[in-house]
């Protein structure tokens, strides 16, 4: 049974008349015949009853009417299904990000993605830190991360998303907590709570460099998965952390005080990356939809 067999029979169904059938389908009627003769043949029963005074279904006809109407359609959904996927209109785009320090950008690029593109998928995979972010993206496993890093690295393409500045995050009552400013400096004897190493966490990597490059390698008390965890562990007063002033926008937590940091009056840049050469016609459009959602900042 042939496809254009089934829109043969359709259309002489519908018409219950075979010249009306050939020029709907802008063909003659001996070959429109023809196909419905040997789609009988095919089926093994007579589709219709013909007189020389009327066309009508019979059983069989009548049984094969719905089925062949489902076969079209269904035909008709694969076909456009192709056509948007091709379009950009449908699809599905994974983006990796790194929890509280990225939720406003993802908030605002889903947000935009749905009203332009509903018929693409923005499949969402937090707690991806820079690092093994951009594995994942150079891997194919995801199409787009949101990430910070201090080298640009090779097959990756980017565009920054955000500017951002590190700060100290201190309980309230701490000897620093009054002041605008600090240095890593005047930080030599606290004890620190951070993110673990095996994430690749940027953050973390600045975090240690900043206190190297001031002459001290910092006390780390306590190991901590994630932001939220952090500030609560801070308000508790188990330590003070060095993070950027993104991470505390996604984050309520009373009994912390966050101080300015000297080393951090000069921008980190916050990017959006992707794999060079990547042609996936929905991550296009989301790339499309990000530039509005999350313009460059001025002189990034």
């Amino acid at each position: 049974m042939e496809i254009a067999q089934l829109r043969a029979f359709l259309a002489v169904a519908e018409e219950l008349h075979f010249g009306r059938a050939a020029e709907r389908l802008h063909v003659a009627q001996p070959p429109l015949s023809r196909t419905v003769k040997q789609l009988e043949r095919d089926l093994g029963a007579q589709l219709f009853d013909r007189t020389t005074r009327r066309v009508r279904l019979t059983t069989a006809g009548e049984a094969l009417l719905g089925p062949a109407r489902d076969v079209l359609e269904g035909c008709r959904i694969a076909r456009s299904a192709v056509e948007t996927a091709g379009q950009g209109e449908t699809g599905r785009v994974a983006l990796g990000f790194a929890g509280p320090s990225s939720y406003l950008l993802v908030g605002q690029l889903g947000r935009l993605v749905r009203q332009r593109h509903p018929g693409i998928e923005l499949s969402l995979q937090s707690t991806t830190y820079a690092y093994e972010g951009l594995r994942q993206v150079i891997a194919g496993e995801l199409d787009l991360a949101i990430v910070r890093w201090e080298r640009e690295p090779p097959g990756i393409e980017h565009r920054v998303v955000a500017a951002e500045h590190y700060v100290l995050v201190v309980p309230e009552g701490h000897r620093l907590a009054g002041r605008e400013w600090a240095s890593m400096a005047d930080c030599r004897a606290e004890p620190f709570v951070s993110l673990p190493a095996d994430p690749g966490s940027s953050v973390r990597d600045a975090f240690l460099r900043t206190a190297y490059e001031a002459g001290f390698a910092p006390d780390v008390v306590q190991v901590a998965p994630d932001s939220w965890t952090i500030m609560a562990l801070v308000a508790a007063g188990v330590g003070i952390t060095f993070t950027i002033d993104t991470a505390l926008a996604g984050v309520r937590q009373e009994g912390i005080a966050v101080v300015r940091l000297e080393e951090g009056r000069e921008p980190a840049y916050c990017r959006i990356c992707w794999r060079r050469g990547d042609d996936n016609p929905a991550l296009r459009e989301v790339l499309r939809a990000s530039e509005e959602a999350l313009p460059t900042p001025p002189g990034a």
